[in-house]
């Protein structure tokens, strides 16, 4: 129920954002859509081929930490199917537990599965703030877009949660009697609230799960190497996410833009659309796509190239992993 109503949401604010990006000139919309560079259009989709592959080639190299039998062609198709699960659900929500899921599925231990993919998020955390500091500090000494208060708060907003989720993931990791002090207010909350009602079976429970953690953490820190390694191809395959508009700008016939600026606008939105409640950050990831990158793209040429870039990362994913799901589903029924 929950899922249709999520779909449902998705497909109302991408009708409201299809109507708001055509109803100037639909005509220009729709004619640099059909008229793009399909040698262009193919690296855009090459791109985000890349993007999956180093984020699952960080994947097995976490994992294999813990299950040196797990291989690099489950982690790939883990990835397809965990973008469906990161387009259908608010703030991406979905993903972690399928990974999980996945993960136990391939014979890997519940609790090492639960480290693997809070170790991966941390990676993909680290990197998404290196890149935004990347961003905010060469919009600083460059000056690429125009003073705009109500992006650049969004912006700070966007770069504060995220770095806030590292610094907690790594207060969870690493600071025990942190952690369990932290876990003891909230669950001491919630039985106030009369949403939790046995306090010490709850305590002893989060507990057990806070003792496995720590131990992955430990096995993290026992391979440090592993986790710069995982951290780099995460910086990699967001980097290949984030340089996606560039060659759909390229395949559009318009004036050259410099990759770099392209990857910090591409930054930007991406802050933004971290904190955008509804799923995939419809609707604010559009906004921030457009009001962005109108400072380099004239007229309604910027709303056809958002409409090519939001179907490739987005729509694109979200269908392939819902038909490789569908697949596997029809396997293991045939099975």
């Amino acid at each position: 129920m929950k899922k249709k109503i999520n779909l449902i949401l998705i497909i109302l604010v991408t009708l409201i954002v299809l109507y708001f990006s055509m109803k100037d000139d639909y005509k220009t919309v729709i004619s640099t859509i059909l008229n793009i560079n399909i040698y262009f259009l193919l690296l855009g989709f090459f791109l985000f081929g890349c993007y999956c592959f180093f984020k699952a080639l960080s994947i097995w190299i976490m994992t294999r930490n813990f299950n040196s039998e797990y291989r690099f062609r489950q982690a790939f198709r883990m990835v397809l199917e965990t973008n469906f699960f990161h387009a259908i659900t608010p703030f991406s929500t979905g993903g972690q537990p399928y990974e999980i899921y996945a993960l136990k599925k391939a014979k890997v231990k519940l609790s090492d599965a639960t480290n693997v993919s809070i170790e991966t998020f941390i990676t993909y955390q680290i990197s998404l703030v290196i890149l935004g500091s990347i961003a905010i500090v060469s919009n600083y000494m460059f000056s690429f877009y125009p003073n705009n208060d109500i992006l650049s708060k969004l912006v700070t907003i966007g770069f504060i949660v995220n770095f806030l989720v590292i610094v907690m993931l790594f207060v969870f990791s690493f600071a025990r009697k942190t952690s369990k002090k932290i876990i003891k207010f909230f669950i001491i909350i919630l039985v106030k609230l009369k949403i939790v009602k046995n306090k010490e079976e709850t305590l002893l429970k989060f507990e057990h799960h806070l003792n496995e953690f720590h131990r992955g953490a430990r096995i993290l820190l026992k391979n440090k190497k592993s986790f710069v390694g995982c951290i780099i191809l995460q910086f990699i395959s967001l980097s290949s996410l984030y340089l996606i508009p560039f060659f759909l700008i390229m395949g559009s016939n318009m004036e050259f833009v410099n990759p770099l600026i392209v990857i910090s606008t591409s930054a930007y939105v991406m802050l933004i659309g971290a904190f955008v409640p509804i799923p995939g950050g419809t609707g604010g990831l559009e906004y921030g796509f457009i009001a962005f990158f109108s400072n380099f793209i004239s007229g309604n040429k910027v709303n056809a190239i958002m409409l090519i870039w939001r179907f490739i990362t987005y729509y694109f994913a979200m269908i392939v992993g819902a038909i490789i799901l569908s697949i596997k589903k029809e396997k293991f029924q045939c099975e």
